[in-house]
């Protein structure tokens, strides 16, 4: 079985998307509409921003997800999911992907997101670290030892756990771990504590966006970072898209789901292959491969 994984935020470069826009005149039509729709031009900082440009918020998460769901689109009949996720902002890849969302509502919550979560960050300085070599049972357990908000974020694959939360907790956490053995301890650079609660505005801010949103009923199942579970009721599919901001990426969970449920290939579509190595590191049989662009659309 065919699953298709798409990229979250740290996934972007300078250029990204280019080709899309040189190769397929479907591609180009839609990085034009995306201009509109967003009110600037992100194609041009896309192609030709700095590393510095690309690191915000309001441009990142926009050009992940255009990356991504325009590359899907090029792929025409090659492109037969029998099963999607997403990683954080992937989870709206996913979601065009599989015809829950169209590519404008899709694109739309995105750029509402990011503004959200701008705006969250700017209230608390707060930040992430990612853990390596350590069971999550240590992480999750010390964690809860710690004065302050300090949470579990993202369970990317086995020894690779991303926290996230107040900075003065943070740094505390991190030392903590040091002591408990991990191989590293290292705060990210990163705007905010995402999937925590200190989320929590930007959750209510989405919520209401996405309430307003309409979701279709989808071709396949997607594996939703929430519950790790595949889902096709859009109801549900709602709740936890809703739910995503404040709680954890169950990634690695997703992926041994999705093994046990029958994928036999996992295809990145996007900017990069951060996902394809966790996949590897979650079950090192596992086959994966990078979307390529169908320059006939």
């Amino acid at each position: 079985m065919n699953a298709y994984i798409f990229p979250g935020q740290g996934a972007q470069f300078t250029g990204m998307g280019l080709d899309l826009f040189e190769n397929s005149p479907l591609a180009r039509d839609l990085f034009n509409q995306a201009n509109s729709i967003l009110g600037f031009n992100i194609t041009k900082i896309m192609f030709e921003g700095s590393a510095e440009d690309l690191k915000e918020t309001k441009v990142t998460q926009p050009a992940i997800f255009l990356n991504s769901v325009i590359l899907a689109k090029t792929l025409g009949t090659n492109f037969k999911p029998d099963m999607v996720a997403g990683h954080s902002l992937g989870e709206f890849s996913a979601l065009v992907a599989n015809g829950t969302l169209t590519y404008e509502d899709g694109l739309k919550l995105v750029s509402q997101r990011a503004l959200a979560m701008q705006k969250a960050c700017d209230l608390q300085p707060s930040t992430m670290a990612a853990v390596l070599g350590l069971d999550d049972a240590v992480v999750e357990k010390t964690c809860a030892t710690i004065n302050g908000v300090v949470v579990a974020a993202n369970y990317n694959c086995p020894g690779q756990l991303v926290i996230s939360g107040e900075i003065e907790a943070i740094n505390k956490a991190c030392d903590a771990l040091k002591e408990q053995g991990a191989r590293r301890a290292l705060v990210l650079p990163v705007g905010g504590a995402f999937h925590s609660p200190l989320m929590e505005p930007a959750r209510e801010e989405l919520e209401a966006a996405i309430e307003n949103t309409t979701f279709s009923k989808p071709t396949c199942p997607i594996y939703q970072n929430v519950t790790a579970n595949a889902v096709i009721d859009q109801m549900a599919i709602k709740t936890n898209l809703i739910s995503q901001l404040t709680a954890p990426v169950k990634w690695t969970q997703s992926i041994q789901q999705m093994i046990a449920d029958g994928a036999t290939l996992f295809t990145e579509v996007g900017p990069g292959n951060v996902l394809q190595g966790l996949v590897k590191k979650i079950n090192r049989d596992a086959l994966t491969s990078s979307a390529t662009i169908n320059s006939v659309n």
